[in-house]
């Protein structure tokens, strides 16, 4: 069984820091994406404006789209450094455990900490499908970067349940790791007093519930022709 040296202890919360201040740019881009999507409930033109007007940001001091190569390349460290960090301390948890139990005991904890890892995997797998399909257009059925209104509204579909079923797994994924994630964020903070765990919990909650709803609101409302 390895030993926790001090060295390893700290580089160990180094590591969770890490993971912690990666998560900030990721989650404020969620809820920036999720409020953007909304926009489709008021309209395609003012969808197609929104979505137009990202490309334009920063001009003309800045080329027409540099903005959005500089959100994914900030994205994509922030991912890669918070994914990194988060497999090396998985590994240390199990050279720390070795030997497999005969009989493994009770597991202790919440749902979302015993899946973080593989809740991880499957938003990772989720992100390259999305990518595909309404950033480049792909996998899109109609794939028109001048009406990515079309594009969203013929991805989900009503013929194309399926794509509306993976994406809503993804996005509960999505809120299961951010409610473990803020739930721990709060905690580290110091609210460990029976008050500031319903604290933690609550803003847990909250958060998560606030951007699972507020994603799957735009392909149920296109599934059951709210929005077409």
């Amino acid at each position: 069984m390895a030993v926790d040296t001090p060295a390893r202890v700290r580089s160990s919360v180094s590591l969770k820091i890490v993971m912690a201040v990666t998560a900030i740019p990721l989650v404020l881009f969620l809820y920036a994406h999720m409020a953007g999507n909304l926009k489709i409930f008021f309209g395609a033109p003012a969808f197609d404006h929104y979505a137009h007007w990202l490309r334009t940001i920063g001009t003309p001091a800045l080329p027409s789209g540099s903005y959005l190569w500089i959100q994914r390349t900030v994205l994509t460290v922030a991912a890669v450094a918070h994914i990194a960090a988060a497999t090396i301390l998985a590994r240390r948890a199990r050279r720390a455990r070795p030997v497999r139990y005969a009989h493994r005991p009770p597991v202790q904890g919440s749902y979302a900490a015993r899946t973080m890892r593989w809740g991880g995997v499957l938003i990772l797998l989720f992100v390259i499908y999305h990518l595909l399909d309404l950033t480049s257009g792909t996998l899109n059925p109609v794939a028109d970067p001048s009406h990515p209104s079309a594009n969203l509204v013929a991805d989900f579909a009503p013929s194309r349940w399926y794509v509306t079923l993976a994406y809503t797994v993804a996005v509960v994924a999505v809120g299961v790791h951010l409610w473990h994630g803020v739930f721990s964020a709060v905690r580290t903070l110091g609210q460990h007093t029976t008050r500031g765990e319903r604290r933690a919990r609550t803003a847990a909650t909250v958060s998560s519930v606030v951007l699972v709803a507020g994603f799957l609101s735009v392909p149920f409302a296109v599934l059951t022709g709210m929005v077409k």
